[in-house]
């Protein structure tokens, strides 16, 4: 760009001028604060295609623009705002100064001057920009057409025939009616471009024949509002049957209806209206007057011929377009006028979307009164004052088009003409005074109104004015835009900003459309849907969700693909207690007759269900868990499949238009009927009754493969033979159970589901159930070129992040409690122009409004878990867990049929929990990762990878540990009833189970006490032989005796574990053992006031080793020496040493190496890689056993010869465990201390009086 192309409004100073705004610049362009509609402008000298623009902010300040408006035209007197998608005219700025924001235009501007309009900027600072456009220079041959004139191309021979064309050509007009373009042929053929209410209209016919009936001529509409002076670029592609229309970037693809391919053109193809009469297709049309260049015909420039012949060439003037756009909240155009006058004369033209809004408005002058000129709510205009003077010329002049207006008035009469046609005069007779005031407001009023004298307190008018005369005299613009005439406020001269914002229509499933200047509306009445844009369905998916909502049997209205395309239709629903059956009639209920139908011109039957199309009642088979329709063929000498093996004559077709040569009571596959599965057809030789070609047999049975129903034709070929005859009957379509809700997977690696690109179109709604014990993952990812939609976790938040061209945006759900409890939660998310929106389970929305003029257009390539771009998040944050009925717009995605075991997908939701490799040992619990498994050894006695590794503790004569089993606080409240009467931590009123491991060689000796606050207590004791043990109890009968030796040596391996179970004879603790001063555990048992019994086999006490103790859910050891933080209740004497007993695992575990720490193998089996230092080696010779290794295997036999006499010198080793019958358990234990302590003068056991 040089610094002469560059022009702006006004400037700072001179180091902030136009000539400093280019990229990259040592300075910026930056207006005076003074200026009230700043603008930069770039001359291009030519025509150009401009691609892209880019904006920096003043370099080294704080100067830079946030929101800008881009223009365009070839004149600059005449421009035309560039919207983006979605009808957004306001682009995104820059964010600091030095940084470059580029924005590619979805569709290229031709023009010659480019203006840049700032609406906001940093307000820290002031406006500050510089500016580069990307694109080339655009060669242009132009025509002008005045209403009168056409060009025709003649081919060179009579006829062409193409299979494939190119049509391009730009054009720009003032007129909504106009013949662009039109060719045809002798056989039907045609195609034709015109205007119809300043929309584009395609008509197209590949031909018709009489042996056909399907008709085809094919007409689809483009565009809005192309009435507006600037060029419009049309770009027709066809190739046989399909057509590619495309207009200034909206492209809609559609195929031609008919059975031909080939466009066939007679003589000649015209351009700008039509010259021959003899074109007898074509009703009148008005011929186009405007501009049309660059006219291409598979790469013909027709435009440059006929500029070569000087055909409609010469000097091209626009016609004069200078409007004014009303856009603010408080806009107004305030003119001047001559006062005092008996005659009021004014008249403009308007185009707008609104209901309401005040056009213009005037005070008579000496108190006489005033005039208004409103849109009403039905678009009527309505001149008032005084109040009883109210006429309503006109209907509906909000529908976007230009509108002429005219007044006249005098004392006593008004004339309203409304687009000067025949009959729109409106004329007012009644007596009243007019004196005209000095002041004239157009689109609203200035505030305040005490002071400027405009007093209507009508809504702004938001539209476009143009051709604006008060008093027989045009108002001079640019005077007004410099207010040297009169005044304004939010308004932007010499361009209208009006879009047509139902056109595409957003509002979808046959939504209307109505809008506004800046939003739209719909409504979905008798659609069958409901929701901001009609996406959201009414009615449930099957009659099975009918039945779980309490409904009874009946006629019900289904949507089996929810907010899908399809429409809903009407089922009947039979309704049982454990399932309900879908049934869908049709056309073919009754016996068909088929008589002269034969292989080569066969019986078509096509069955026609009632209320919905094949795709409908497709989907609904689709969704279905089990379908079945039943087929009965009658036959009278008609054969069926003809031969076992040959190509059968009559067959029936299903879903997807295909074929299926099995029929009733036969799986798929096999070319069979029933009888023939079963071997019992009437002829051995064939597979059908009716293959045996006899006088009348049947074949029927039901068909009840899911995936190939609903059956949509059945074929007969075989009835034209001599008393030939064939009835074919077909039962209705009846379904149950839905197969889509269960449709699972599981991701047990960062692995990822990919599907088929999907057209989201401008709405799009997601959902889905996951299940997870990981904090945080990316349920689903597609990263566009420039927008993206993220589903993930984040711990306690479900987070839906997207970027729809506004920047980053995201939703976020919070839970009071982690989504990681591996329970099934729902994700509901949903997207439109109007708002986003979340939700989890039965937690409330999420919502947030979309900004105005917001568009969603995202071509979603979804992988499930993670995504494949590089751009994605999956690689640092892949969801683990389960996923299953993922549906997006209604569609469900087939998870299953995506998963693959070998990339860590898996079906159904399985983890490694289910057959895990090494269990959970010794009560421990198996928590699932779904990548891995953990054992969660809280509740077992030992810890370690897979609960298998003790906690054991050394005593020395002398030492034991006391364990307070209720806490102190609740041993000071025990008086209370309500205290009594809660089960206890660790402690209930109905069994015990109590385990541990044990090794010594003392005896006798108390191995474990457990005292209540009553003088009930539980002991376990070697006696004196060391052959024994023994449990007593102060409420049990005879207490039991297990031979300790014969334990350890029988039943017991050498690693301590939890032993057998001895049973009481009678009713142990039970209900008698009452929350009293203290309960507690002793191991082993203290000195002093315990049960006589007891005492003696107390002395000299214990000393060895005790593992695994575990009473109830308590754990006393794990409590002292794996503390949790909180403090235990417990009490050590002597000195107590952790100690694993010497015990050796109980058998050998097979660990897999990738578990094993100890694992120093370098690959699998069978495989061997070279070191990097021995280059010159061969990894893969043979090895030799070398005297190191023999050394190794001697030193680790001798070392398990030690162990075994070790084991055999401490063979009082064993285990101990007792577990009645168990009611009530209560699994939380007291707290943990931090770090053992030992209290040396502890008070003796003391028994509870049997009084107390």
């Amino acid at each position: 760009l040089y610094s002469s192309s560059i022009g702006a409004s006004s400037r700072y100073n001179i180091f902030y001028s136009s000539s400093f705004a280019r990229l990259h610049s040592d300075s910026g362009w930056s207006p005076d604060p003074s200026d009230k509609q700043p603008w930069l402008q770039i001359d291009l000298m030519q025509k150009h295609k401009i691609n892209a623009v880019a904006t920096q902010g003043t370099y080294n300040t704080y100067d830079w623009v946030t929101h800008y408006i881009v223009l365009y035209g070839d004149h600059p007197s005449s421009w035309k705002p560039f919207f983006q998608l979605g009808s957004n005219w306001t682009f995104f700025g820059n964010v600091n100064e030095s940084g470059v924001v580029r924005h590619d235009l979805h569709y290229p501007i031709l023009a010659r001057y480019i203006r840049i309009i700032p609406r906001a900027w940093n307000p820290r600072g002031k406006i500050g920009l510089r500016l580069g456009l990307y694109g080339c220079p655009y060669w242009s041959d132009v025509l002008y057409f005045d209403g009168d004139d056409a060009i025709s191309y003649r081919f060179r021979g009579k006829t062409v025939r193409t299979s494939q064309d190119v049509f391009t050509f730009s054009f720009k007009t003032m007129e909504r009616e106009g013949l662009l373009m039109h060719g045809e042929g002798s056989q039907g053929d045609y195609i034709t471009v015109e205007l119809k209410q300043a929309q584009l209209v395609l008509h197209i016919s590949l031909g018709d024949s009489p042996l056909y009936s399907s008709q085809g001529h094919t007409t689809v509409t483009v565009g809005s509002l192309l009435d507006d002076q600037h060029w419009h670029s049309l770009r027709i592609d066809r190739h046989g049957h399909h057509v590619n229309l495309s207009l200034d970037g909206e492209v809609k693809r559609f195929r031609c209806n008919g059975d031909f391919q080939q466009l066939d053109l007679d003589t000649e193809l015209f351009f700008g209206g039509v010259i021959s009469q003899k074109n007898q297709s074509l009703v009148y049309r008005q011929n186009f007057r405007g501009c049309m260049e660059n006219i291409f015909f598979n790469r013909v420039n027709i435009a440059d011929l006929a500029r070569r012949r000087a055909c409609l060439t010469g000097h091209i003037t626009d016609q004069p377009y200078m409007p004014i756009t009303f856009a603010g909240i408080n806009n107004y155009l305030q003119v001047p006028g001559i006062p005092r006058r008996n005659r009021l004369s004014v008249s403009f033209k308007f185009r707008s979307w609104d209901t309401v809004g005040l056009l213009l408005y005037t005070s008579f002058a000496e108190h006489l009164g005033s005039l208004e000129m409103v849109l009403r709510g039905d678009g009527n205009q309505q001149p008032t004052r005084p109040p009883q003077l109210c006429p309503h010329p006109g209907y509906r002049l909000n529908d976007g088009f230009w509108h002429m207006v005219e007044l006249v008035a005098r004392d006593g009469s008004a004339v309203i003409t409304i687009d000067d046609n025949d009959g729109a005069e409106f004329r007012v007779a009644h007596p009243f005074q007019l004196r005209t005031g000095t002041q004239y407001f157009f689109g609203g009023c200035p505030k305040p109104a005490a002071i400027t004298g405009c007093l209507s307190n009508q809504t702004a008018f938001h539209g476009c004015l143009q051709s604006i005369s008060v008093d027989a005299q045009p108002v001079e613009l640019d005077l007004l835009r410099q207010e040297r005439l009169g005044k304004y406020s939010n308004v932007f001269f010499n361009m209208c900003s009006i879009t047509d914002r139902c056109t595409p229509n957003l509002c979808e499933h046959g939504g209307r459309c109505l809008q506004s200047w800046d939003d739209f509306t719909c409504v979905c009445d008798l659609t069958g849907y409901k929701g901001e844009t009609c996406h959201k369905s009414l009615y449930k998916e099957s009659c099975d969700a009918y039945r779980l909502s309490g409904k009874t049997s009946g006629n019900f209205t289904i949507d089996p693909d929810g907010s899908g395309p399809l429409k809903p239709f009407t089922v009947y629903c039979d309704i049982r207690e454990d399932r309900a059956w879908t049934i869908v009639r049709h056309n073919r209920h009754y016996a068909t007759r088929v008589r002269g139908s034969s292989v080569d011109r066969p019986f078509l039957g096509a069955v026609e269900y009632w209320n919905a199309s094949w795709a409908e009642v497709a989907a609904l088979a689709n969704g279905s868990e089990y379908c079945e329709q039943h087929l009965e063929f009658s036959c009278y000498s008609s054969r069926l499949l003809n031969t076992p093996y040959g190509p059968p004559v009559s067959f029936w077709m299903g879903r997807h238009d295909q074929r299926h040569y099995y029929w009733g009571g036969s799986p798929p596959g096999v070319q069979r009927c029933a009888c023939g599965l079963d071997k019992n057809c009437v002829d051995p030789k064939y597979f059908c009754n009716c293959d045996a070609d006899h006088a009348q047999w049947t074949d029927k049975g039901l068909l009840n493969f899911v995936d190939h129903l609903p059956v949509t034709q059945v074929v007969v070929g075989d009835t034209n033979r001599s008393q030939s005859e064939a009835q074919f009957l077909l039962g209705p379509l009846r379904c149950y159970g839905d197969r889509n809700t269960w449709n699972t997977v599981s991701f047990n690696k960062g692995a990822s589901l990919v599907f088929p690109t999907f057209l989201a179109n401008h709405s799009l709604d997601i959902s889905f159930y996951f299940r997870t014990t990981a904090l945080s993952g990316v349920f689903l990812e597609n990263w566009g070129c420039r927008n993206y939609i993220r589903i993930e976790l984040n711990s306690r938040d479900v987070v839906f992040a997207y970027d729809i061209g506004n920047g980053d945006e995201n939703l976020t759900v919070r839970s009071p409690v982690p989504f990681s409890d591996d329970e099934w939660h729902q994700v509901k998310a949903e997207i439109n122009v109007k708002l986003a929106r979340l939700r989890v389970d039965k937690m409330p929305w999420v919502v947030r409004l979309a900004p105005p003029q917001s568009y969603v257009r995202l071509e979603l390539v979804p992988p499930l878990g993670a995504t494949l771009s590089e751009q994605g998040r999956h690689r640092l944050h892949p969801f683990l867990g389960c996923l299953r009925a993922l549906r997006v717009n209604g569609q469900t995605l087939n998870l299953e049929g995506k998963a693959n075991e070998t990339e860590g997908v898996r079906v159904n939701c399985t983890g490694y929990c289910q057959y895990p490799r090494v269990p959970c040992l010794n009560s421990g619990l198996c928590v699932e990762r779904y990548s891995h498994y953990t054992c969660n050894c809280s509740l077992s006695a030992f810890d370690g990878p897979f609960c298998n590794r003790d906690i054991g503790a050394y005593f020395e004569p002398g030492t034991w540990v006391r364990y307070n089993i209720l806490p102190a606080e609740l041993s000071a409240a025990r008086a209370f009833a309500s205290i009594l009467s809660q089960p206890l931590p660790g402690y209930n009123l109905t069994s015990e189970e109590l385990s541990f491991s044990f090794r010594t060689s003392t005896a006798p000796a108390v191995l474990l006490y457990v005292s209540s606050f009553r003088r009930d207590y539980v002991a376990v004791l070697i006696r004196e032989d060391g052959e024994s043990l023994g449990m007593s109890g102060r409420s049990q009968g005879p207490s039991p005796t297990l031979p300790a030796r014969g334990r350890s040596q029988g039943h017991f391996p050498p690693r301590p574990q939890a032993g057998v179970t001895p049973s009481p004879p009678s009713r142990g603790l039970g209900p008698e053992l009452s929350p009293l001063p203290s309960p507690a555990i002793h191991a082993p048992a203290e000195t002093g006031m315990i049960d006589p019994e007891i005492q003696k086999y107390n002395t000299p006490g214990f000393s060895g080793c005790l593992s695994g103790v575990k009473f109830n859910s308590i754990l006393p050891f794990k409590a002292i020496f794996r503390p949790s933080g909180r403090p235990a209740p417990y009490r050590i004497k002597g000195e107590l040493v952790e100690s694993n007993c010497a015990s050796m695992p109980r058998s050998i575990m097979d660990i897999p190496p990738e578990m094993d720490p100890w694992y120093l193998g370098t690959g699998r089996e069978g495989s061997c890689q070279p070191h990097p230092a021995a280059l010159g080696s061969s990894p893969c010779s043979g090895r030799k056993v070398g005297g190191g290794e023999i050394v190794t295997f001697l030193l680790l036999l001798l070392a398990g010869l030690l162990l075994l006499l070790y084991l055999h010198h401490h063979r009082y080793k064993g285990s101990y465990l007792t577990n009645e019958p168990k009611a009530v358990q209560d699994y939380h234990g007291p707290g943990k201390p931090l770090v053992p302590h030992k209290d040396q003068n502890l008070p003796q056991i003391l028994e509870e009086a049997k009084g107390e």
